[in-house]
Order: structure tokens, then C-alpha cells, then sequence
């Protein structure tokens, strides 16, 4: 069964207050004091800082979250394969995805999931790399759909499918729709609009106009949504860039791929999870599904 003491930990670590943890979890303060001081009295550590205000997590305590977290996951799977076992595929699978998968890829893959798993729960978050990758590591999604543009890691398993290619857009009638050949330095003339968070893409948006001799691009509107950049790029002079397979999408809201010289940018994409999750038969399953949908010889 899962460890009270550290349902009791990762409480106060979530509410950073012993008093509001207590309330959450509908004990008196004293006993989730007492639960605390018996866990750090078996550690040898102290997990928290006590503050005026509340209480912070030691260097001991983060350790000590992070594992908790994984292992308060593990043991949710492990009653979803129970459930499983039992003929009922109940559970929850949680799926960290960015723009392209969100709209092109994931759905179809979700609907051929639902299919074979009805009673399943999936929960998808979006997101770039820079915050998938960390939601990954730390518990809160079994597996993540995008850019595999991170170096490798013990923990972590990288399954390629294909490649993406991302091109430079605009508005039908834009100023550097028709030209033949877009310049680099005509680019930097118009603002920008990218992902909010996105720092590997806008790395190599730099390294596109550094490989010019030219400064960055000037990153005037950051959001989290793509339909809210599209729309965006759609009504103004600003300028995006997108996958390839969103170019249709793009193309019904009268937004044009610009020509530039060359390859702008280009990815590997596909899944990753953990190498603990991996004998967990949902996300098995969906990376299965995934695999047999997109796949390149």
C-alpha cells in the first residue's frame, strides 16, 4: 500500500504550509506534524526549512519529493494493472504533447486508444520541450509526444518516428509573400511571434539568422497557444514559424509558407517515457498505436 508518511510529505512539500497540508488531508496539524518528525527522525535529515510563513524543502526534502513522486505514480500504475489483469483496462494515462502532435498527430492515435481501451482516462497537456521534458522526469506525464531534440538520458527512453520541418509564414498578402526568394535580413525587418517557453526553438531560429551574420529575431509576441500566434500572423505584418504538417491548417486561415534558401529548421520527433513506465501497458499501448500510425521505414 501506498506509504502515508510520504502522502503526508509530498502534502506539505505541494502547500509549502503544514497547516493547510494538514487541512487538505484532513488530519489535525499535530499528527501531521508528528508523521513529518518521525519521517526526518528515519532519514537522519531535515526535509524543511520552517519558516514565518510556512515551510520550504531542504535540499534533502527535493530529493526526497522528486523519488516520492515517481513512486506515488508507479503505484497508480501498478493499480491500473491490476485493474487491467481484472479485465476492466481502467486507469489513467497522462501524455505531454506539443502543437503539431496536439493538432495532426494525437488525435487520431487517441481515438485508435480509446477504441481498444474505453474505460481508459487520458489526459493530454501541451507544451514545448523545455517544459515536457521536466514534467516527464518528474512524474507528472508517463510519456511525451514531440521533439526528441534533448540529449540523452539514463532515465529516459527516445523511440524516433520521423522527421519535421519547421518554415517561415506569413499572411497571404504580406509584404515577402510573393517574392521568389526571401532574404534573411528582409526577415528581421517584420516582428516576430513565438512560442512562449521555447528556448531550444527560438536557439535555432538564432542559429538561422547567426549562420547570415545577422542578430536574432526580435520575439515581439510570446504565447503559449499556436492558434493564438496563427491568428496573430493571420491579421498583421508578424511573422511565425510552424511544422510542415500545419501548413494546412495555416493555409485555411490565409497564411503562406514564405521561400527562403535552404532548410530552416528540422527535428527527430516521436515518443519518450521513462524506463520505469515503460511495462506500464497504457502507455505500451499508445506507443504502439503511435508507432503503427506514423512510423517511417
Amino acid at each position: 500500500m501506498e506509504s502515508r508518511a510520504l502522502r503526508h510529505f509530498l502534502a506539505v512539500v505541494d502547500h509549502r504550509s503544514v497547516t493547510a497540508a494538514a487541512e487538505a488531508l484532513h488530519i489535525s496539524q499535530p499528527a501531521l506534524t508528528k508523521s513529518i518528525r518521525n519521517l526526518e527522525d528515519n532519514l537522519g535529515v531535515e526535509l524543511f526549512e520552517r519558516l514565518p510563513n510556512g515551510v520550504v524543502t531542504t535540499r534533502f526534502g527535493q530529493a526526497l519529493a522528486k523519488r516520492a513522486r515517481l513512486m506515488s505514480l508507479e503505484y497508480q500504475h501498478a493499480i491500473a494493472d491490476i485493474a487491467a489483469m481484472k479485465g476492466g483496462h481502467s486507469g489513467t494515462i497522462n501524455i505531454g504533447a506539443g502543437p503539431v502532435w496536439l493538432m495532426h498527430y494525437l488525435p487520431p492515435a487517441i481515438a485508435a486508444f480509446h477504441a481498444q481501451q474505453p474505460n481508459m482516462q487520458i489526459n493530454v497537456r501541451g507544451g514545448v520541450l523545455d517544459t515536457m521534458l521536466p514534467e516527464l522526469l518528474g512524474g507528472e506525464t508517463d510519456m511525451l509526444c514531440g521533439s526528441l531534440d534533448f540529449p540523452a538520458h539514463p532515465e529516459v527512453v527516445k523511440e524516433h518516428l520521423f522527421d519535421v520541418e519547421h518554415v517561415m509564414v506569413a499572411r497571404h498578402d504580406h509584404p515577402l509573400a510573393g517574392l521568389e526568394e526571401a532574404r534573411p535580413e528582409d526577415l528581421l525587418e517584420y516582428p516576430w511571434a513565438m512560442l512562449a517557453g521555447d528556448h531550444i526553438g527560438r536557439s535555432h531560429i538564432g542559429s538561422f539568422f547567426s549562420a547570415n551574420g545577422l542578430r536574432p529575431a526580435n520575439a515581439r509576441l510570446q504565447a503559449s497557444s499556436i492558434l493564438c500566434i496563427l491568428q496573430t500572423v493571420k491579421g498583421s505584418d508578424f511573422l511565425a514559424n510552424v511544422p510542415k504538417p500545419m501548413l494546412a491548417y495555416a493555409d485555411m486561415m490565409g497564411i503562406v509558407p514564405l521561400a527562403v534558401r535552404g532548410t530552416f529548421w528540422h527535428y527527430e520527433a516521436g515518443v519518450a517515457y521513462r524506463k520505469s513506465t515503460n511495462p506500464f501497458p497504457a502507455v505500451n499501448t499508445m506507443t504502439g498505436i503511435i508507432r503503427s500510425l506514423y512510423s517511417q521505414p
